[in-house]
């Protein structure tokens, strides 16, 4: 099929390589020219041929909207809108309610995979009514990793930027876990080697993870972290998955103490938002802070 695919940055430009891989026809924009197969949104959809499947991957919040905004006025009806990023899921019931007044479908994905998903594939949460869904499977499953596992039609629009919502706040719980016991390692004098602590879990133990192999790849790198300091961003979806939990009173005090955890960080040089900086790192490709 052809995708038109608007946002080339870390995961964007990662996912046009994987989707191509396939063997489907990919156009993709981006603001910065030397990225981009083509120079406008325009020029994106008058290139593609309906009905047209548009996935945007930009930042959320005005930079989706915007974009969204400027495909409302460009699609035709049958067309479909996918958003991508990590847009609140209250945002993807406003713009499928403004798409459809147009006639053009919306499908919501929550995407997990960070930098390795080109070679190890990615997690798709996706939301939308069957019929929009259908239009896009042929790009889900091409991006999705090999097997049965790895996408799922949560439900409808907002379900999968929901669902991925709450997978980036058992992530936070679970980093926070392991900097924690990370830290209580460094602290005590009769453990002398915590990085091959932290590799003898890899295999055996009932908390090995992928999380916990990012950890022993960012400790390879730097066996004290020493090279870090301890501040550590939060994406927003954190702070959301405890909204929701406030507004549907359900408990999360494992993953509304993680969050804190990372005000914290941004108070004191935190040994344990090392750890957390280097994970998200190695899984995402953020930025971190040297000292």
């Amino acid at each position: 099929m052809e995708l038109g695919l608007v946002g080339l940055g870390k995961m964007g430009g990662n996912m046009r390589e994987r989707i191509r891989r396939a063997g489907h026809t990919v156009l993709g924009f981006d603001r910065n020219p030397d990225l981009a197969d083509v120079h406008s949104l325009r020029e994106l959809v008058g290139k593609l041929s309906g009905p047209r499947v548009v996935w945007v991957m930009v930042p959320a919040g005005e930079p989706t909207q915007s974009t969204i905004d400027e495909l409302a006025e460009l699609l035709e009806p049958g067309d479909v809108v996918v958003d991508g990023g990590n847009s609140r899921w209250t945002d993807d019931e406003r713009h499928a309610e403004e798409l459809a007044a147009k006639g053009i479908g919306f499908v919501d994905c929550g995407v997990s995979g960070g930098v390795w998903g080109l070679e190890n594939g990615y997690a798709l949460m996706y939301g939308g009514d069957e019929e929009n869904v259908a239009k896009v499977q042929p790009v889900f499953d091409a991006l999705k990793p090999q097997g049965d596992l790895g996408a799922v039609h949560a439900g409808k629009v907002g379900a999968g930027h929901f669902a991925k919502m709450v997978h980036n706040g058992i992530e936070y719980a679970m980093m926070q876990a392991y900097a924690e016991g990370w830290e209580l390692l460094e602290k005590v004098d009769s453990v002398d080697n915590v990085r091959e602590v932290f590799r003898s879990w890899q295999e055996g133990t009932v908390i090995r993870s992928w999380l916990l192999d990012l950890a022993v790849n960012a400790l390879d790198e730097d066996q004290h972290l020493d090279g870090l300091r301890g501040y550590a961003q939060d994406s927003g979806e954190g702070r959301w998955t405890v909204e929701a939990a406030i507004d549907n009173a359900v408990p999360l005090p494992a993953i509304t103490a993680s969050l804190f955890a990372r005000f914290a960080s941004r108070q004191e040089d935190s040994p344990q938002m090392k750890m957390i900086a280097a994970l998200r790192n190695q899984f995402g490709g953020h930025a971190v802070e040297k000292k």
